[in-house]
């Protein structure tokens, strides 16, 4: 069943709506939704390694686009939007702990956080919520996401080959250490 879905991932990664739909998660991830990028980023860059720096480029200003609509839930919508997303991930406590870390260590919250796999809506939301001013955090989330994103096309880019040989031979295996790493993030950010 994983390699028929991972067959699918890849063919669709090689079409020509895969941009769009690479912004599209990318965006969405940034502000509310819990699936990372890199789950699109990764296959597309494997079907065609040419596209890793576009690819990589997509996945960061769609990143920080959806970054600004967090940002926004926030600072805004705070009661309304980011109250219940933020309890759909059990991690109120959280969001009061990464307000108060915003208000005391600024943009190095952004920086660290946007690298981990730790879910990065709960960094935009933070800091809309503790009113972190918009222009530091959207170059912060820019320098954080871009790092990640063509770190990750970089790899693929050069060792593009041997990475998906082992995915193929490998499937359940790095299925299970996404799933370990994704949930790993939503708890972390729920008890830290």
């Amino acid at each position: 069943m994983l390699d028929r879905l991972y067959a699918r991932v890849r063919a669709h990664a090689a079409g020509p709506q895969a941009p769009f739909w690479l912004a599209l998660l990318a965006f969405s991830e940034a502000s509310f939704f819990p699936i990372p990028p890199d789950v699109l980023l990764i296959p597309m860059t494997l079907a065609n390694r040419r596209r890793a720096w576009i690819n990589a480029a997509i996945a960061t200003l769609a990143s920080v686009a959806g970054g600004l609509l967090g940002w926004y839930i926030g600072a805004v919508l705070l009661e309304t939007v980011a109250k219940p997303i933020v309890h759909f991930y059990h991690a109120e406590g959280r969001l009061v702990a990464l307000q108060e870390m915003f208000r005391k260590w600024g943009v190095w919250i952004i920086m660290i956080k946007g690298l981990t796999p730790i879910p990065y809506k709960f960094v935009t939301i933070a800091s809309g919520a503790a009113h972190f001013p918009l222009l530091p955090f959207m170059v912060a989330s820019l320098v954080t996401r871009g790092a990640r994103f063509f770190l990750i096309a970089g790899l693929l880019k050069r060792y593009g080959a041997p990475i998906e040989s082992f995915i193929e031979r490998r499937l359940p295996l790095v299925c299970g250490i996404f799933a370990v790493l994704l949930v790993g993030g939503i708890v972390v950010m729920a008890h830290l």
